[in-house]
């Protein structure tokens, strides 16, 4: 029969022959299941367990943050040199970095026993939550994010937009501002612009101008094609190609109605037109064409009450 320190020596070998991570789990099971009363030897394991955990983490997180650090640069970097939006690529970038530091937490809870899985489906519901909290917020990002992309403005331009007229001042991820022609500051969020029609009047180069007259009904035709070609022609801004347009519109109620149709810099459209309104007036007047006032003819039957009335006042 061997003796009893023999025997705890023979118990104990196996033990001590086992991995150390295998000891590190025998001993925190003990641990946390009551048994206090644990050899030095487990503490031990418990310890260098711990010990490499905390060391792996640590370097884990080392090397997350440098990576991190890494490739927000990279993204920042790439695309400034692509000429992207300035916000969309902070934006972009801050993505990037909060993404990795986020999947080596993650990581790190693995290492000390920590079920990722739940942390996963709590992000997922968050995440849900926070969808429907801020629907409104986040269409307007959604909008912003493919305003930034498309491109259908740029800061500078004239625009109409969600019915508001006026000049883009700056475009954000959630809304755009623009001021109008009488100096207001008008914020539009994204998503009622996005969604709607969005006219952009200083896209193009070059504007027509247009402008509506009518003259007297004896002024003759041909002769009044003439002078408000001269109009056009004369006017100061205007362009020679594409060439000015004279077109008979139509026989209005008290007047033959034209169109003078001439092109100009975008930039220029209402010096252009001021002027072109301006010729018109003075080549009809030299010409001795009239712009007839709205009139009205009225005939009186005789022997009605009216026809009475206006005899008995003569």
């Amino acid at each position: 029969m061997l003796p009893i320190a023999q025997v705890t020596e023979a118990n104990a070998a196996p033990s001590a022959a086992l991995p150390p991570e295998v000891l590190y789990e025998q001993a925190v099971d003990k641990l946390f299941h009551g048994k206090f009363d644990l050899a030095t030897n487990e503490w031990i394991a418990i310890g260098m367990g711990a010990g490499l955990r905390v060391a792996l983490v640590l370097v884990l997180l080392t090397l997350a943050w440098t990576l991190a650090g890494w490739a927000s640069s990279v993204v920042r970097s790439s695309l400034k040199r692509l000429k992207f939006d300035e916000t969309l690529t902070l934006f972009m970038a801050k993505f990037a970095k909060w993404s990795i530091l986020m999947l080596a937490a993650l990581m790190c809870l693995s290492k000390f026993g920590v079920e990722t899985t739940s942390f996963a489906a709590v992000i997922g519901a968050a995440g849900f939550a926070v969808g429907l909290a801020f629907q409104g917020t986040l269409s307007n990002f959604a909008a912003g994010a493919m305003l930034l992309v498309f491109r259908p403005y740029k800061v500078g331009d004239v625009v109409d937009v969600a019915g508001k007229l006026g000049k883009v001042d700056e475009i954000e991820l959630f809304t755009t501002t623009i001021d109008t022609f009488d100096n207001r500051r008008i914020i539009i969020p994204n998503s009622e612009i996005y969604g709607a029609v969005i006219e952009n009047i200083t896209y193009h180069r070059l504007r027509r101008i247009d402008v509506e007259v009518g003259v007297d009904y004896a002024a003759d035709i041909d002769n009044t094609r003439h002078v408000l070609s001269e109009a056009a022609n004369a006017t100061e801004g205007a362009l020679g190609d594409p060439e000015p347009d004279i077109v008979l519109a139509g026989l209005g109620g008290s007047s033959v109605d034209w169109s003078i149709r001439v092109w100009g810099p975008t930039s220029d459209y209402l010096d252009v037109k001021q002027a072109l309104i301006r010729q018109v007036k003075i080549h009809l007047d030299e010409a001795g064409i009239e712009i007839p006032f709205p009139q009205m003819d009225i005939h009186m039957r005789p022997g009605s009450d009216v026809a009475s009335a206006a005899g008995q006042a003569a």
